[in-house]
């Protein structure tokens, strides 16, 4: 289904055309004064020096032809050479209805339909998430059901952190408190048990417990470097213990990931990558693009048009042990290999661009990736308090991602049970929906890129450019919805029909908006868009329900379309969502 600005625009062409005027010129615009018009065309004005007339003779001879067009109820030159515009109500109500008879809302997909692979997530499977994974997974959750919405191939990869010094530190800290495990002994040739010998209890102590051991004891540390390098050269029983952390960390991330909505379809981790890293490093120096400095194996990977230093890319360290720049690497040479994606999207910290600027020229350069697969960089802001530093507990740690969806899921429950409205078990389910969207719709309505302020009471309140906001909307027209059902037996297919107030034609105007909308998020890679837009969709709506007595209109067929246009909106405002990652209860 065509976009509404591009019917608009066809008209306009035509009329350039007509009077004679080059339709290059004919470029139409919402409005920036939605007081005086919908719709602009500042073409005229461009025209004006080609044409060696004054702008608003030509804006004139343009109105002239659109007269005739029944796209507009209204069309007007202004000094000194707009073209303002003002749709008519039957060409906006016939636009709706076929939106509402469209099962994609008249949102097409795209034409080419792309593999898209993107990496976000990146926990250390050594320790419990905690607030900092937060933007990854919330960002990157939404771009992939953006991109599978309008009809892209997307694979969402977690890619683990499972492959350094958090590994040796494990394996050295279990050694000390179990050293009779039949993983440490050398000779041991049988099958290793099923079961893992820590919870993930004891796996989330272990490894703090270590790490601070390694940054005072030199020897522990040493210990731990030595279990790493055994591990990455393939001993069989640390091989054996690091599958056990992975299943019982993995099952644990799960769930944590689960309670935010946030799924992947690929597990991999930089273990994975390990396999292809040999080949990958012989064809390196081979071709000539991998050279020693200083001991370490390095590509260059500055050009001439830098105006800031860019090191080499380094690819093994003076003693041979690869980096993080090695397996990000080796997991290119894996993907190209598995999916050959049209794009691979990296939703990161942006304080990491420098190591994906090195990461992609050194893999466009050396052609681990074909020339035409496109690599980015989503790089996101910091989450801070409201001292402006990074969000912390109260006395100063790094707070659980699990304890901040649980206090976010009891402020909601406490605020919906003093309203008295609901059961304590149906309190608590709302809460955990409600609680849900606060927190992704407060990040996600940020640009990704920005900082921002973690506030919860802004966030969960129902006042405002908030998740609460938009679902106690959504709660709105479904209670409307059923009270209208329950008079007249259904809604059954109801027509939607010409704008009688001006807030009515708000409505319809800002639902229009959603295939370009959706088509700029994806292409934009922006789900803030899909947030700013669901912002006005409500505030139109809710001013439409104040000035409008839907239930209490007397006129039958007026009540039928007011209940046909809820009905669009709902399904606007619910796609919307889902492609955010949250849903909408049926009451709050």
């Amino acid at each position: 289904m065509k976009k509404i600005i591009d019917l608009i625009e066809a008209e306009v062409v035509k009329a350039f055309e007509a009077a004679e005027v080059d339709t290059k010129f004919a470029k139409v615009s919402l409005s920036n004064r939605p007081d005086l018009c919908e719709y602009q065309c500042n073409g005229a004005m461009a025209a004006a020096k080609q044409y060696r007339k004054a702008p608003i003779m030509i804006a004139n001879a343009v109105v002239e032809k659109l007269q005739e067009s029944e796209c507009f109820a209204e069309v007007a030159a202004v000094n000194p050479g707009f073209i303002n515009m003002k749709v008519a109500p039957a060409f906006l109500s016939n636009y709706l209805n076929g939106m509402q008879e469209d099962e994609r809302l008249g949102c097409d997909k795209v034409e080419k339909p792309q593999t898209i692979v993107i990496d976000y997530g990146g926990p250390n499977v050594a320790k419990p998430l905690h607030v900092g994974h937060l933007r990854s997974a919330i960002i990157g959750e939404s771009v992939k059901r953006i991109s599978k919405f309008m009809g892209h191939n997307v694979i969402g990869d977690v890619h683990l952190g499972d492959w350094g010094l958090q590994l040796g530190l494990i394996i050295t800290e279990l050694q000390l408190r179990k050293p009779d495990l039949v993983y440490y002994d050398v000779n041991f040739e049988g099958e290793y048990p099923a079961e893992a010998p820590f919870t993930i209890s004891e796996l989330e102590e272990i490894y703090p417990t270590a790490s601070g051991k390694s940054k005072v004891d030199e020897a522990y540390k040493e210990a731990a470097l030595k279990a790493t390098h055994e591990l990455q050269q393939g001993r069989r029983g640390y091989r054996a213990l690091l599958q056990h952390i992975l299943n019982v960390s993995v099952t644990d991330l799960k769930k944590n990931y689960a309670n935010l909505n946030v799924s992947f379809d690929l597990w991999k981790g930089e273990s994975d990558a390990q396999a292809y890293i040999p080949a990958m490093v012989e064809r390196l120096k081979n071709e000539g693009f991998a050279y020693e400095s200083e001991g370490a194996l390095v590509v260059d990977v500055k050009e001439e048009t830098d105006t800031k230093e860019i090191p080499p890319c380094m690819i093994l360290k003076s003693d041979g042990a690869s980096l993080y720049t090695t397996t990000d690497l080796a997991t290119l040479v894996q993907r190209e290999e598995d999916f050959r994606p049209d794009e691979i999207l990296y939703i990161v910290d942006k304080r990491q661009e420098m190591h994906f600027v090195q990461v992609f020229r050194c893999a466009k350069k050396t052609g681990i990736v074909r020339e035409e697969t496109e690599l980015k960089f989503l790089g996101f802001g910091t989450m801070n308090g409201k001292d402006g530093k990074p969000f912390k507990t109260r006395d100063g740690g790094v707070m659980r991602l699990e304890t901040l969806i649980s206090d976010i899921n009891e402020q909601m429950y406490q605020k919906i049970m003093e309203r008295g409205e609901q059961t304590e078990e149906e309190a608590r389910t709302t809460a955990k929906i409600v609680g849900l969207s606060a927190v992704k719709y407060g990040d996600l309505s940020n640009q990704a890129s920005k900082d921002y302020i973690f506030d919860i009471d802004r966030f969960t309140s129902s006042e405002g450019d908030t998740g609460p906001y938009i679902l106690y909307t959504i709660a709105r027209i479904k209670s409307i919805l059923r009270k209208y059902e329950e008079a007249k037996g259904g809604v059954g297919s109801l027509t939607i029909g010409e704008a009688t107030n001006d807030g009515e034609k708000a409505l319809m105007l800002e639902l229009t908006k959603f295939n370009a909308m959706m088509e700029n998020a994806c292409a934009e890679h922006a789900p803030h868009k899909v947030c700013a837009f669901i912002y006005d969709l409500a505030n139109a709506f809710n001013k439409f329900y104040h000035d409008t007595k839907i239930m209490g209109e007397e006129d039958e067929k007026r009540q039928a379309s007011y209940i046909a246009l809820l009905v669009l909106t709902k399904k606007v405002l619910e796609t919307c969502i889902d492609v955010l990652g949250f849903e909408a209860p049926d009451r709050m």
